[in-house]
């Protein structure tokens, strides 16, 4: 087991920090246009999950436990979904 130098550790916590940027920025895109239709809606969360596994490739079932049921939950609610 090897230990990453601090900066490796600096450019994996930018890239976490980006990472939570850009999907709490496509979460208030979604939730604050109104005229956004669901196919939209979809795209963009079908391109922000292209991008975080870019950033964190082999990281399907982190993306998947944290941030597919906020965009779930989020698409449910605004086009009220089941």
């Amino acid at each position: 087991m090897s230990s990453a130098s601090p900066q490796e550790i600096a450019a994996e916590a930018r890239q976490v920090r980006r990472l939570q940027m850009m999907m709490d920025l496509v979460l208030s895109a979604i939730r604050q246009n109104e005229a956004m239709t669901i196919e939209e809606a979809g795209e963009l969360v079908a391109s922000a999950r292209r991008a975080a596994l870019r950033l964190f490739p082999e990281k399907e079932l982190a993306y998947d436990l944290i941030y597919r049921p906020r965009f779930q939950r989020l698409l449910a609610e605004k086009y009220r979904l089941q």
